[in-house]
């Protein structure tokens, strides 16, 4: 499995390296057989309106799937240590989701019904978009269906997550609610349009 270490606006040290290794390592080594590359990224915020904060900031590739990890303190060596810790917990979270998967691989018909979701989440809310664009990412989106979605968000630390719908061919989005549960936002469709 790579291990890839970057810095922003900190040198990397031999004992930061050492110890990046030594911790998240140790973490994702129990679980080399799902992962095959990992992005460590530790980094200190250039801002004086901020408090001095280390960042550390871990995505993990699973055989397609993202696992993604953060964790900030005025510590460096504390940050990686909780992060390692997270990650620890996300990737076991993943294995046991992965071995149940397989297990009901026959038992298809629990799967759920993507009509029974309410199709305009936004209403006539406009969304306030910032001036300009600071950072573009890429990843590649394979067809998952909902409910592999939902566990997607539920390993990358996110409140969203952007995915291709196997069954539509669309890109869609599930978030977390902040009343609880999850939405879904897809494109509108003549088959899904609602008449007003």
């Amino acid at each position: 499995m790579k291990l890839i270490l970057q810095g922003k606006n900190i040198k990397i040290t031999d004992a930061i390296h050492d110890h990046v290794h030594q911790k998240i390592g140790k973490a994702i080594s129990h679980f080399i057989d799902l992962t095959t590359k990992a992005d460590v990224k530790l980094s200190v915020p250039n801002n004086s309106k901020k408090p001095f904060r280390n960042i550390t900031e871990v995505t993990v590739y699973a055989h397609g799937t993202v696992i993604r990890a953060e964790e900030n303190h005025e510590n460096l060596y504390t940050s990686i240590e909780l992060v390692a810790d997270k990650l620890s917990r996300q990737l076991q979270k993943y294995k046991d989701r992965k071995q149940r998967r397989s297990q009901a691989k026959d038992n298809r018909d629990n799967i759920a019904d993507p009509s029974l979701l309410p199709t305009d989440l936004t209403g006539d809310r406009t969304p306030k978009l910032p001036e300009k664009v600071l950072r573009n990412k890429f990843f590649a989106m394979p067809p998952m269906s909902v409910e592999e979605a939902l566990e997607s968000l539920q390993l990358v630390d996110h409140d969203f997550y952007m995915f291709c719908n196997a069954e539509t061919g669309a890109i869609n989005v599930i978030y977390e609610r902040n009343h609880g549960g999850y939405g879904i936002i897809q494109p509108r469709t003549e088959t899904n349009e609602v008449e007003s």
